[in-house]
């Protein structure tokens, strides 16, 4: 929660105010469950990618992972720019504008997956297996479709709504994908238990939504040329982001061969979700306020304060989140990973942590104030430079140090540092009042379990000891600062 978010409520009767302070808790309350499904995902997500990892062989999960993300990347390809769209205009300030956004949004989502399918099918001549080409298509257009419905009603602040379909399609998409993985362990079969998951979850938000207010409008094809032009730029970042860990596995596939990279492609799987998850969930959480504020006031004093406390919540989060995976990365590789993914895992893992960490921020955070000064070459510029910068330090970490796990991933970190550094001159751009206490004791908490990874030799579990219990003591205490600067302060009448 932030300053700018806050109702300040007059002395009313006692039971007008009592009424109106439930009415915040219930709105809290709702942001809170939305968060805690972001939560309930990466958590589902992890799961998944240890078991379909131990079902299938290393040949196939390569497959798999390359799979994923290869339709990741056209659903961001095809679809994005809508969601960016949706996520900066909709629902719109004026009366009768969230209909009309509504309706050009269907129009344009109609469109692109009609695209997606001639580009799935066209496919098939560059000698993609039919079966696969298809079910890429469809699982593109299905992730585009959830994502964007999803993106509606956060902004529409239906967080009950949201959080309720986010946590089914988490559970959802991980059974199906299970299924299908346990009925013929491979890859084929994995990707159509996917599939089915995603049609199960389809009915699902059919069902919980049908009773949402839909009020008529007709299609103005000018709202869909404002969309493209933001849209286009911001996704074409996104579609650059996504090019940057489809060129990281390609350069580890080529240089290590599929069985040997299965290690740390798994390590990229698993590792990064955590930090794109919970700093999605914050963002979804907190950027519709920001944005409207904004919009609504320019940069002033309470925007500066609202902003800072946003920056400060995903700094925050994200050391922490890297402090916790740190901390229980040696138990994990020991005793979940499977055996013939261990090493490589366990050697490229601690750079991976750092690399996601930086990435996370650099899309999520630097370039806030492009987005909302629509200032698109800055968006478009950062992107290139985080993938530019990533993969160079990839093959300079190959050539400089050694062709393995540890030396390529290590400069593939390098390189994300220097992109993050590039991205704090444009978040600077916008004046923001930063609240540090709580990154500070967060930083802590992460320095913690890394230094305590030199024990790790010596002893693992006194090791991992004290990195959990001195991981947690800061990043409680930093839970602890963003309540009494942020969050007590918001509960005062």
């Amino acid at each position: 929660m932030h300053a700018g978010s806050a109702l300040q409520i007059p002395h009313y009767p006692f039971r007008i105010s009592a009424f109106l302070n439930l009415l915040l808790l219930a709105a809290d309350m709702a942001k809170i469950v939305a968060l805690a499904a972001y939560f309930y995902q990466a958590a589902v997500a992890f799961g998944l990618l240890i078991a379909v990892a131990h079902l299938l062989t290393p040949a196939d999960y390569a497959a798999y992972s390359l799979f994923i993300s290869i339709s990741q990347f056209a659903a961001i390809f095809c679809f994005e720019w809508v969601r960016f769209a949706c996520s900066r205009f909709y629902p719109g300030q004026g009366a009768g504008s969230e209909a009309l956004e509504r309706r050009a949004l269907s129009v344009e989502f109609a469109v692109c997956s009609a695209v997606c399918l001639i580009a799935a099918f066209a496919s098939i001549v560059f000698s993609v297996p039919a079966e696969i080409a298809v079910l890429g298509g469809l699982v593109a257009i299905f992730q585009g479709g959830s994502d964007l419905h999803l993106t509606m009603l956060r902004f529409r602040q239906e967080f009950r709504v949201f959080s309720r379909l986010q946590g089914s399609r988490a559970t959802i998409l991980a059974a199906g994908t299970l299924a299908g993985a346990a009925v013929a362990q491979n890859f084929t079969c994995t990707v159509i238990g996917l599939m089915a998951g995603y049609l199960v979850y389809g009915l699902l938000a059919m069902f919980l939504t049908r009773n949402t207010p839909s009020e008529a409008a007709h299609f103005e094809p000018p709202l869909v040329r404002k969309h493209f032009v933001y849209g286009s730029v911001a996704a074409s970042a996104s579609v650059i982001g996504i090019l940057t860990p489809l060129g990281l596995k390609a350069i580890l596939t080529a240089v290590l061969g599929a069985g040997a990279a299965a290690g740390a492609l798994l390590a990229l799987d698993l590792l990064q979700r955590p930090f794109v998850l919970i700093v999605s969930a914050l963002q979804a959480i907190q950027y519709p306020d920001v944005v409207a504020t904004y919009d609504r006031e320019g940069a002033t004093p309470t925007f500066r304060r609202q902003l800072g406390e946003y920056y400060s919540l995903l700094t925050g989060l994200t050391l922490m989140t890297a402090a916790g995976i740190f901390a229980l990365l040696q138990p994990v590789g020991q005793f979940v990973i499977s055996a013939g993914l261990r090493s490589g895992f366990l050697a490229a893992a601690p750079f991976v942590i750092g690399l996601a960490a930086c990435r996370a921020l650099t899309f999520n955070m630097l370039p806030t104030p492009a987005h909302l000064q629509h200032r698109l070459l800055a968006i478009f510029v950062l992107a290139a430079l985080d993938c530019l910068l990533l993969n160079a330090g990839v093959l300079a970490g190959g050539y400089l140090g050694s062709f393995s796990d540890a030396a390529l991933m290590a400069g593939g970190m390098i390189g994300a540092l220097c992109a993050l550094a590039i991205g704090v001159r444009i978040m600077m751009s916008l004046s923001f009042d930063f609240v540090w206490p709580p990154v500070i004791l967060s930083a802590m908490g992460l320095a913690m379990p890394v230094l305590a990874t030199a024990g790790f030799g010596y002893s693992l579990w006194t090791s991992v000891s004290v990195g959990v219990v001195g991981g947690a003591f800061f990043c409680l205490l930093g839970l602890y600062s963003y309540f009494v600067t942020m969050i007590r302060p918001q509960a005062r009448p």
